[in-house]
């Protein structure tokens, strides 16, 4: 019996792969979809991530007015959160700590000093007053189905106030982040105000910590804003500094731990630090004997989580989808939000009250008129009705809605109680009041804007009080790193071998300097490097000159002569080293060949002696003048000193200079005194003399000494 074939395929590996591909590219995009929309960025509309909307409207199905255990609301959370208890309890933690919606008792934890919360089986929540008033409203309340399929979840909760940025959010998904600061109860409430009357208005963030903040570079918390933020510190006795507020987004243990490990790194001295903190922050900071207590100051703010710079992207949901938002985008959405709420709430009114007076008045006619009565003698229910239908007919007009058969319905139920005890005029009372109801609704929704505006004021009045601002607006000083830092460390070069560092004892030193130093380094190849100060760092072989460097030595002058090795010309220049990218070389030759035969810094009085190779008819000697070559940038290739090889070059001084340059001598009290010996280092014959200058056209009789490479 033959084995069965099985019939060939007709998919290539190439439609197989393809469909791998898009089956994962699906489940990404769904995935990601997924995290954006319905679990970290907060929907536009009332503010909230799901997570928390779930959570609110739990607390709203069990709120009595008595506190719940945490732990039942957090399972009843649960019915609508499909992702577990512990980030159910961790988002209402973080909605109690704020103050804003719900009402604590128990250990809620500490952000500011990182305190943790007790179990959720020990605490206690409820919606505070606030909430009840603005975030919930069963009738503007639209609902779908929970994950399970069992309940209904609230799309969106009717939020009647900018939560979101009176809050705050922070969140990260896939490809996508959000921060947005919190502001101000208040200041939002006034700008909203402001909205509605077509005026400017303009938001800060206001932290619970206090603080201080700058704003400058705020930008509407658009993506790309910025702010800086400072601890309100005060002079304490002796060598201290208290600090007394921090800024937001640290903890007073986050705020120690970076003071300690500035002290370590030697970038200030502290002796001491005492955490007194309480109900209020209380941070004792004692410094060394001898520290600067300004500069102590302004290393706490340029080493330490005493400033911080907080970033801000208002990236939110909006119909469904994510996009880039500002501060002002969101306060207007809202208020335009606020006020169709309190529309749609108006219209709700308008109708029940007129539905209320129609069926009072439908109950006054069908009373007074004795209409009832007709309904004595009828056998059937369709004949209760038309009787009924029949006896209205005369006293439609007085009507201002056409009677329906549920009007008829709701007559059938009046009971003989209610008519024995009608009052007539008790009835007429009831209507007119209904009558002013309805005459100051529908003038509330003529004047909507003066209505909401209306609606704030009532929540400025009624829940403002203790909502001041609390950090405070201000501009800083800016604080340079390198000039507060305390300069505790050594540098050390080893300029064969081309290292640097701090951790190089053997080798020559440098200087004092700090971990935040910038140090300028000279190849004999020509390369020279800005580079930060490191425990032991390689450069490059053959150091000709290192020295630390900081923002001022960019206009420092040096000195040079070196050699093109390609053309084989020696050249003398004077230059800047200027603006510079840190560890990017740059070339101080003519060419990617050159050797330095002498560098130094650009003082007064500075000038050289170049010793040629000897060769016949040359004059070997040639005297540079640094202070007649004009000071240029680092890439200029100088002034030719000469095209033949040079043999050595080094410093000399002005009266060695004067002396075998025959330049007259300078006056006495301008004269530096010369010891006789260096005289006698340059025991060179006065006739192979060549000065060189780039400023000062000599004598017809001594021009040839300015070109002696052209000497026959």
């Amino acid at each position: 019996m033959s084995k069965r074939k099985d019939p060939p395929s007709h998919r290539s590996d190439s439609e197989s792969t393809l469909g791998v591909e898009e089956t994962f590219r699906d489940y990404f995009l769904q995935y990601a979809s997924y995290v954006i929309t319905d679990r970290a960025i907060p929907d536009i509309e009332d503010g909230l991530k799901p997570v928390q909307r779930r959570i609110l409207h739990s607390m709203w199905e069990n709120e009595d007015g008595r506190y719940n255990k945490v732990a039942n609301l957090v399972g009843h959370s649960m019915k609508y959160h499909p992702h577990g208890d512990a980030s159910i309890y961790s988002a209402m933690v973080g909605i109690g700590q704020k103050r804003l919606l719900i009402d604590t008792q128990g250990n809620w934890g500490d952000p500011v000093t990182n305190d943790a919360p007790a179990a959720a089986r020990y605490i206690e929540a409820r919606l505070t007053p606030f909430a009840k008033e603005v975030v919930f409203a069963p009738h503007l309340t639209k609902f779908k189905k929970s994950y399970d399929g069992r309940n209904n979840e609230p799309i969106t909760l009717p939020v009647r106030f900018p939560l979101l940025l009176a809050q705050g959010a922070e969140g990260i998904a896939v490809g996508l982040s959000t921060k947005i600061l919190p502001h101000n109860f208040i200041e939002l409430l006034e700008a909203q105000k402001a909205y509605l009357r077509g005026e400017e208005f303009s938001l800060f963030p206001d932290f619970q910590t206090g603080g201080l903040i700058e704003v400058k570079d705020y930008q509407e918390g658009a993506f790309g804003s910025r702010v800086k933020v400072r601890a309100v510190t005060e002079r304490g006795s002796g060598k201290t500094i208290i600090i007394r507020q921090i800024p937001y987004g640290t903890t007073t243990e986050g705020l120690i731990d970076s003071i300690l490990k500035a002290s370590d790194k030697g970038k200030i001295k502290v002796a001491n630090i005492q955490d007194n903190s309480a109900a209020d922050i209380e941070i004792v900071v004692s410094f060394q004997r001898g520290v600067d207590m300004d500069k102590a100051e302004d290393a706490l703010f340029a080493f330490t989580d005493c400033e911080v710079s907080l970033a801000s992207n208002c990236t939110v949901i909006k119909d469904g989808h994510p996009i880039m938002s500002s501060v002002s985008e969101i306060l207007s959405e809202n208020t335009e939000r606020t006020r169709a709420l309190l529309k749609l709430d108006l219209e709700i009114e308008l109708d029940r009250l007129e539905t209320q007076w129609h069926l009072k008045s439908l109950v006054q006619i069908f009373i007074e008129n004795r209409i009832y009565l007709r309904i004595e003698k009828c056998e059937t229910w369709v004949d209760v009705l038309y009787e009924i239908d029949k006896g209205l007919e005369p006293h439609l007009s007085n009507l201002r809605r056409p009677v329906t058969e549920d009007d008829l319905v709701y007559l059938t139920e009046v009971k003989i109680r209610r008519i024995s005890a009608w009052d007539s005029q008790k009835a007429k009372e009831e209507l007119l009041k209904i009558d002013e109801e309805i005459k100051r609704v529908k003038k509330d929704l003529r004047n909507l804007t003066n209505y909401t505006i209306q609606f704030i004021d009532h929540l400025i009045e009624k829940y403002g009080k203790g909502q001041e601002r609390k950090t405070k607006i201000t501009n800083f000083e800016a604080v340079e790193a390198v000039t507060v830092v305390e300069r505790t460390e050594k540098l050390y070069v080893e300029p064969r071998a081309g290292f640097i560092g701090t951790d190089l004892k053997d080798a020559p030193e440098i200087g004092p300097c700090s971990l935040l130093d910038d140090v300028l380094v000279v190849l004999e190849d020509g390369g020279l490097f800005v580079v930060r100060v490191a425990d032991r760092r390689y450069v490059g072989e053959n150091i000709v000159h290192s020295e630390v460097f900081n923002l001022e030595s960019r206009e420092k002058t040096f000195n040079m002569v070196y050699e093109d090795q390609k053309s084989g010309r020696s050249y003398a220049k004077r230059f800047q080293v200027g603006g510079y990218t840190r560890d990017r070389r740059y070339e101080l030759g003519s060419s990617d060949k050159t050797r330095v035969l002498l560098f130094t810094d650009g003082e007064a009085g500075i000038h050289a002696h170049v010793k040629l190779r000897k060769k016949p008819r040359i004059k070997t000697d040639i005297y540079v003048r640094f202070d007649d070559i004009l000071v240029k940038g680092r890439g200029a290739n100088g002034i030719t000193v000469s095209k033949h090889k040079v043999s050595s070059a080094r410093l000399i001084s002005e009266t060695v200079y004067r002396n075998r340059t025959g330049e007259e001598s300078a006056p006495a009290d301008e004269e530096p005194e010369q010891d006789s010996s260096q005289i006698e280092e340059e025991e060179e014959s006065s006739n192979n003399v060549t000065p060189i200058s780039d400023r000062t056209a000599a004598p017809k009789s001594q021009r040839s000494l300015f070109s002696p490479d052209e000497e026959t």
